[in-house]
């Protein structure tokens, strides 16, 4: 029944090799968002940490975006990488960045002028949209550094070489935690700028981080950028990248669009402080263990392009099949280590370095544990959308799987319990965990029928 899962030890250490880095560094990322939440929280102001977690929603939305560039211009990358085209592989990459260059600078010079229109969509409350605006200036120009930075770094992970976003988020963290003790407590001669200093510091580490690819690129050996190719990508590859990329780049900005719905719902709903600061925090706990099922997503997305690029379509669906299982089971076990995690650890020793309320506390512990019942299903969907899916070139359909549970059910089940009939935030809690169980039923059903294997390099 599972003989599928009989891939030979080499499948599952080549998949062991690609997604390790990819894991220490989202893991590395993660452990910074947390210290800059417990930072601010050394200000001893529950509204600073709901505000700025309000302020990264249009953030969350644009960094989804550039994700969503990034597993776009995966999908052709792999499957060029797979057949040796480097040279098509250096066009993808100029397209990419023109497309996120355009795009991050819209969003920084938005959130440098007219932040308060974002924030007023977002909350009544005007002590964190104040708060919450004064976060928002900084990072958005972070994010032109960040999502040029960004679509070399996933190219890179792409030809199977994902330690280089490790090396670059190391640098760029190290930046971040100097400049955040710098700036947050005005420490070694630096102002004390508090929130702002914090995203002040974020912006000079993106922009280390942004120094660090120009280095390499000039240095590289193992592949030699080609700066012609990226500044004339021509007609034909723009034409492919449309057709294959967009879809990805869609599904990422309607499902970031879609999630950060949430946001805007608890935002509207009674102790909407205590709740998003709850929010905030429990979020970034869970991101500890969910970077394990997104590298294993990652990781997955890399074998099934190169495969399907270097003609194997034969053995891609049993390989498809024994990674998705792979998922579900990581899933239970991250599941299990959220929910001891939680009541042994979190509850008696994190949540008081947050200054978090008793109110905060109790929230925090029921979104953690309905997190736990849930990452089975959500490690799946991770893997199939983004890995398998994507990688074999099945753009339509996985974003036919993201995107339309949760806007014609998540979204509006979501108001209607939070706003409209307003029945707290464990039923919100319930909508996501539902959403999560339709994609999965409808996921298995797609990879189950074994259309998803398209060659995206040859016509369009």
């Amino acid at each position: 029944m599972f003989s599928y899962m009989k891939q030979g030890k080499e499948f599952y250490r080549n998949l062991l090799r690609l997604a390790m880095p990819i894991i220490l560094q989202n893991l590395v990322i993660t452990f910074v968002a947390l210290i800059d939440i417990i930072m601010l929280g050394w200000l001893d102001d529950e509204a600073i940490i709901a505000a700025v977690d309000l302020a990264n929603v249009p953030v969350f939305v644009i960094q989804l975006l550039v994700f969503g560039l990034m597993s776009g211009s995966s999908v052709l990358i792999s499957q060029y990488w797979g057949k040796g085209d480097e040279e098509s592989i250096s066009r993808v990459i100029g397209v990419g960045w023109y497309i996120a260059g355009a795009v991050s600078m819209i969003f920084a010079l938005v959130m440098l002028f007219t932040p308060e229109t974002i924030m007023r969509l977002l909350t009544p409350e005007q002590k964190l949209i104040e708060i919450a605006c004064e976060y928002a200036r900084p990072i958005g120009i972070s994010y032109f550094f960040t999502s040029l930075a960004g679509v070399f770094t996933g190219a890179q992970r792409s030809m199977e070489n994902p330690k280089f976003g490790l090396y670059t988020s190391s640098v760029s963290i190290v930046l971040n935690l100097i400049f955040n003790y710098m700036f947050i407590f005005g420490n070694w001669g630096a102002p004390r700028w508090g929130v702002f200093g914090a995203a002040f510091a974020t912006l000079l580490a993106r922009i280390g981080e942004f120094v660090v690819v120009i280095i390499y690129i000039v240095r590289a050996k193992r592949f030699r950028l080609d700066l012609r190719r990226v500044l004339r990508p021509g007609k034909e590859l723009l034409g492919r990248y449309v057709k294959y990329a967009s879809p990805v780049i869609i599904n990422e900005t309607l499902w970031g669009l879609g999630f950060s719905m949430y946001r805007v719902v608890m935002g509207h709903m009674e102790n909407e402080t205590p709740i998003l600061a709850a929010y905030s925090v429990s979020g970034n706990l869970e991101k500890l263990f969910g970077v394990f099922m997104f590298g294993l997503g990652n990781a997955a997305a890399i074998i099934i392009g190169k495969e399907v690029g270097a003609g194997r379509v034969d053995t891609v669906y049993q390989k498809g099949k024994a990674l998705g299982m792979t998922a579900m089971l990581l899933g239970a076990v991250l599941g299990i280590c959220i929910a001891v995690t939680t009541k042994t650890f979190f509850e008696p020793y994190v949540y008081p370095v947050f200054s978090l309320s008793p109110l905060a506390c109790d929230i925090a512990t029921m979104m953690m544990l309905m997190t736990a019942t849930q990452m089975p299903l959500r490690a799946f969907n991770n893997t199939n959308i983004v890995g398998i899916l994507r990688g074999g070139g099945d753009v339509k359909g996985s974003m036919w799987v993201d995107v339309i549970p949760l806007w014609f059910f998540a979204v509006p089940a979501a108001v209607l319990v939070g706003n409209v009939f307003c029945l707290g935030i464990f039923w919100v809690m319930m909508v996501h965990w539902f959403e999560n169980a339709i994609k999965f039923v409808w996921g298995q059903k797609r990879l189950g029928a074994g259309q998803w294997i398209r060659d995206v390099t040859i016509g369009y």
